[in-house]
């Protein structure tokens, strides 16, 4: 679809780090619009106001009546919790969705130890303010799976798309075959879901997709129909003799081999070490089997200018107009700077 190829990045950063609670690295952003009008925009961070010594990052948000000046909102929408293995060190990817009673469901990626499968949990809100977490587990597999995206179907169900991780018999760090790929469960209730069969998009190792595929949202078709569209960050590993640049924080452990006491500035020190992500789109006709992808949005790469030079992923897209879409997005520029920056798409 010719609709979903051409993309217009738009002037400066919709959020950046600003407060002792994001002031580190901030990502993953989901775009919500308001019953009242506007919009709130949730996203990842972590800062020096993180709630505990171990946590690596939380939900917080941010509202605006245009979508593209936001204010941010006062303390933490959800966080890791310390007990719980599978949620101990931090929430990421936030999805969030209208229930059936007036209530909202945010689907939520939940990480604890590395010997932990990430998972995906979910919360309840009467507000989309204060947020109730809900006990359990809403999917989960042997290799971890993320990125999660909730899409409402026309039936009265509900579809997550997610990647999981697939390792070979090295585990994560060394498996010759490890990939990520694109999968989704179906739910009736918002609770249990059941995974469907196969994979909706397979990690096929390209120039692009060379260290995996994660988030992936599906725009499905309109009344008069048409495909199903779904966009997608791949990351590319490193090319041979890449130079790392130097980190913002100046922290010389984390620099030199991405170890730190500080969890930022080691994971954007990784972030750095060559590796680029960039945005895709792909095709469907019944939102199980895919297409081919297609680059739609990137970078200039290391040394190049914009908030995106290096990373463009996590996209969350609304509808602004008939046609007319904005997508939010991750965004890290040639220093290291993580972002939300934002591109409406072209059309005639």
């Amino acid at each position: 679809m010719e609709l979903f190829k051409s993309w217009i990045k738009e002037d400066g950063p919709r959020l950046r780090g600003s407060r002792d609670l994001d002031s580190s690295k901030l990502q993953s952003p989901c775009i919500v619009r308001l019953p009242s009008g506007g919009y709130r925009l949730f996203y990842t961070a972590i800062g020096p106001a993180k709630p505990y010594l171990d946590c690596q990052g939380y939900i917080l948000s941010a509202a605006s009546k245009d979508g593209l000046t936001f204010e941010k909102e006062p303390g933490i929408r959800l966080a890791p919790q310390p007990k719980i293995p599978h949620m101990s060190l931090r929430v990421i990817s936030p999805s969030v969705a209208a229930c059936s009673d007036g209530r909202w469901r945010m689907y939520f990626e939940s990480r604890g130890p590395a010997d932990v499968p990430a998972v995906i949990c979910s919360a309840i809100s009467s507000d989309m303010l204060h947020w109730e977490l809900e006990a359990g587990i809403r999917l989960q597999a042997p290799g971890g799976v993320g990125g999660v995206r909730y899409l409402a179907l026309p039936d009265g169900r509900g579809r997550v798309y997610c990647f999981e991780s697939v390792y070979g018999p090295g585990g994560p760090s060394r498996g010759p075959r490890n990939s990520q790929r694109i999968v989704s469960a179906i739910s009736s209730d918002g609770i249990h879901f059941e995974k469907e069969p196969g994979d909706r998009v397979l990690d096929q190792r390209s120039e692009y997709d060379s260290a995996g595929i994660t988030t992936a949202e599906v725009i499905p078709p309109t009344n008069t129909g048409g495909d199903w569209t779904m966009f997608l960050s791949a990351w590319q590993l490193p090319e041979s003799g890449a130079a790392v640049p130097i980190h913002p924080s100046q922290d010389v452990e984390a620099v030199a081999n991405g170890r730190s006491a500080d969890f930022a500035a080691a994971s954007i020190a990784a972030d750095m070490s060559g590796f680029r992500s960039r945005i895709f789109v792909s095709h469907s006709t019944d939102g199980l089997t895919w297409g081919p992808l297609e680059l739609v949005l990137e970078g200039e790469g290391y040394g190049g200018e914009g908030p995106d030079a290096v990373h463009a992923e996590d996209m969350s897209l609304i509808e602004t107009a008939p046609g007319r879409y904005r997508m939010y997005y991750a965004a890290c520029d040639a220093l290291g700077v993580w972002c939300v920056a934002s591109a409406v798409n072209r059309v005639s």
